[in-house]
């Protein structure tokens, strides 16, 4: 490598402060961090015990990866402004976590969400900052197996994010958008830049609520839930349900939207679930809230009928509040 290729290298270099250290904030800071990045982790508990004292470890099938040492803390005021912070927490942890994060933003820094559901940029900009808080989602299947141990099992990462609808035009924290871009592809990660985060947002909430939520009440994989034809038709009433929600909040859809799904549906791997589905059989705390709760508060909120969300809603609450303690 020349002089001027290192030179620019270390120009571009970002530092990221990524939030969440499990499934999807693993596998992003680790291959940020391999790329030459400089990440400092947000944790808690045994993850951060884990990070602390034996680094990360990344089973993936773009190549495994262990990484000895790591930055990590649980305290953001310790780490300062970044320029760009990934927040990988489940979406139901969002407004509680949000306002410990302010340490981190400046005016140039982009916060970017990507775990599931539909309001977690809303829940950020009210504590951090409407022009700083950008629309994100990630797609990737990924699990924590351990404490600082993550398995990477399908889809090279995609990363999708932008600025949010009715964000200021103007915001210094925009530079950050091709620089993370960038930084994101330089780590071997999919980066994409969508015209309109609103529909890919709910594009993913289609894709990702529907399949996870009758695999949680039936407590099967992929392969069984969508080849036995009563929960098969159980999923293709909810993906409707998701799409009249999506509508009433004024997401045009392709029209070909479900169709679409369910394309991807049958080529998801047949002993796969999701982490949702996976969270609620283990009697683990869920995004079942931010998911399967936000068709039915929303759709309530907008006078649309949800009623097989409604009964998946009914079967599954007791699981996640179970869970909840």
């Amino acid at each position: 490598m020349s002089n001027t290729d290192t030179a620019a290298r270390q120009l571009d270099r970002l530092r990221v402060a990524v939030v969440g250290a499990g499934a999807i904030g693993g596998v992003l800071g680790a291959r940020l961090q391999q790329a030459g990045h400089d990440v400092v982790f947000i944790a808690r508990g045994a993850t951060l015990a884990a990070l602390q004292t034996r680094g990360l470890v990344l089973e993936s099938i773009d190549g495994d990866l262990t990484l000895p040492s790591v930055q990590a803390t649980d305290d953001p005021g310790t780490v300062g402004v970044v320029d760009v912070v990934l927040v990988c927490v489940k979406a139901t942890q969002v407004a509680s976590l949000a306002p410990s994060l302010r340490p981190l933003v400046g005016a140039a820094t982009a916060v970017i969400p990507v775990q599931n559901g539909v309001e977690a940029s809303e829940l950020l900009a009210t504590a951090l900052g409407e022009s700083n808080v950008l629309e994100g989602l990630g797609r990737v299947l990924v699990e924590q197996v351990a404490p600082g141990h993550i398995r990477h099992t399908a889809v090279t990462p995609i990363i999708e994010f932008g600025r949010r609808a009715g964000a200021p035009e103007q915001s210094a924290a925009y530079a950050q958008i091709p620089r993370f871009a960038a930084a994101l592809r330089s780590a071997g990660l999919v980066a994409q830049l969508p015209d309109d985060m609103g529909v890919a947002q709910w594009e993913k909430f289609l894709f990702i609520e529907p399949i996870g939520a009758v695999g949680a009440a039936a407590r099967v994989s992929f392969g069984v839930v969508r080849s036995v034809p009563a929960s098969r038709a159980l999923i293709d009433a909810a993906l409707h349900e998701v799409r009249d929600v999506g509508r009433a909040v004024g997401v045009v859809w392709p029209s070909d939207a479900i169709d679409r799904v369910w394309a991807r549906y049958d080529s998801l791997p047949a002993d796969g679930s999701t982490s949702l589905q996976r969270d609620l059989m283990a009697v683990r705390p869920s995004e079942f809230e931010a998911q399967t709760g936000a068709v039915v508060r929303i759709g309530r909120a907008h006078g649309v009928p949800t009623p097989v969300h409604d009964m998946l809603y009914a079967v599954l609450l007791p699981t996640a509040q179970r869970a909840m303690g």
